[in-house]
């Protein structure tokens, strides 16, 4: 792999996924505990969902959320991961950001999609046909109201009259922004129009992983046809990982939490999964074939997430950040480690933090004989001359 393919920031996206069974204060709280370590381990993003049914992704304000995440980090960036735009009146939403903005001095991002899960849309009324479409009304007004333009506009769900911002986002050059992308084109589509990021939901399913190259084709003829420059570096690609110090270990400790996610999955589904018999079959069919919509699973240690990334960065031909998606399939001990195997053991790969000392220690192994012949010669002179001192000293009378 060539090394500029390679991502050299890395973060989370937490949606987040709990099981109904534990305390949801307590789960919330460790979300932000999570965003806490992830500051303190040089992590440079994350990426919280907003979801209102289901019961397992349980955030439904991200920017809430993060306000609160924000008074525990110092340098992470702040990420909605991603805000539904049919839910929201879009000068509210761009609003909410810009305090968001403000109050992070300039650490938050916008993330944008339809919307992920239908009975958020069932229970507001919103046809499930119209999303994609309603998505693309807001985010032409979101554009503009953040620039500082003044918008009059009309739609069948929201009517807005010269509208403007009182509060624009913290830096000059605005509140960054990208657009959720899974296997249709659709996402890479909106992204291109008004020169956001590129936010890959799906790299590790099957199928989502085939269309990165294609996606990533529509994004940059889209930026080229409305004027706008493309920089891969925008690009994030999400994949589901949990790592410990064998790859028996980690499967273990991923058994602990993996059957919420395959009872999550067969209800919203509406059938039985075949590989639901164990929690040890479940993790094999995750690291195999895969889950639907969760794709494979990187389940193992800090070398097979070098692996997984590396090969995602041959089949996109490049992108700027990898997001690991947060599931708890481990319990809270375990996740910790994970996620400091990962920052101790899998970044420093991809940012190349150690090469300067790799290549002082091999500077200092080729030049060993004649470095070690310097100092045997300094260490025999400096014998010598204490040695001539000390006969000296001796001879006059003034040694010991």
């Amino acid at each position: 792999m060539s090394e500029q393919h390679g991502p050299t920031r890395f973060g989370f996206f937490i949606a987040p996924y709990h099981p109904l069974t534990g305390n949801p204060t307590l789960q919330l709280h460790r979300d932000l505990a999570l965003v806490e370590l992830a500051d303190q381990l040089g992590y440079t993003e994350a990426w919280i969902g907003e979801h209102h049914s289901a019961g397992l992704e349980i955030i439904a304000a991200p920017e809430v959320f993060l306000a609160a995440a924000a008074q525990r980090t110092r340098q992470i960036r702040l990420g909605t991961g991603v805000n539904s735009l049919p839910y929201h009146q879009p000068m509210m939403l761009a609003d909410r950001l810009c305090l968001l903005d403000h109050l992070t001095m300039g650490r938050a991002m916008m993330g944008v999609g339809p919307g992920q899960l239908a009975t958020d849309a069932a229970m507001m009324g919103i046809d499930p046909v119209l999303q994609r479409e309603m998505m693309h009304e807001s985010m032409g007004v979101l554009v503009r109201l953040l620039r500082g333009e003044t918008v009059t506009a009309r739609t069948q769900w929201y009517h807005l009259e010269e509208a403007r911002l009182q509060l624009l986002p913290y830096r000059p050059e605005g509140l960054e922004l990208a657009v959720a992308s899974t296997m249709s084109p659709s996402g890479a589509v909106l992204a291109g129009r008004h020169g956001a990021g590129l936010l890959s939901l799906a790299a590790s399913d099957p199928s989502g992983y085939e269309a990165l190259l294609p996606n990533w084709k529509v994004y940059t003829q889209t930026m080229a046809e409305h004027g706008h420059t493309v920089d891969r570096s925008r690009w994030r690609l999400v994949a589901p990982m949990h790592l410990a110090e064998t790859r028996e270990q980690a499967m273990r400790e991923a058994e602990w939490g993996v059957g919420h996610l395959v009872d999550y999955i067969e209800k919203l589904s509406g059938r039985r999964a075949p590989w639901h018999t164990s929690a040890g079959a479940a993790v094999r069919q995750w690291t195999g074939e895969g889950f639907p919509a969760f794709g494979r699973a990187t389940i193992g240690t800090p070398e097979d997430a070098i692996a997984t990334i590396e090969k995602l960065a041959e089949q996109s031909g490049g992108f700027g950040t990898f997001l690991l998606l947060g599931l708890n399939v481990a319990d809270w001990d375990a996740t910790r480690r994970s996620a400091k195997l990962f920052a101790e053991q899998v970044i420093p790969h991809f940012t190349r933090a150690n090469r300067n000392r790799v290549a002082s220690l091999e500077w200092a192994h080729a030049n060993s004989e004649r470095m070690i012949g310097g100092l045997t010669a300094g260490i025999q002179s400096a014998f010598e001359q204490h040695g001539q001192a000390l006969a000296t000293a001796l001879d006059d009378g003034t040694g010991a």
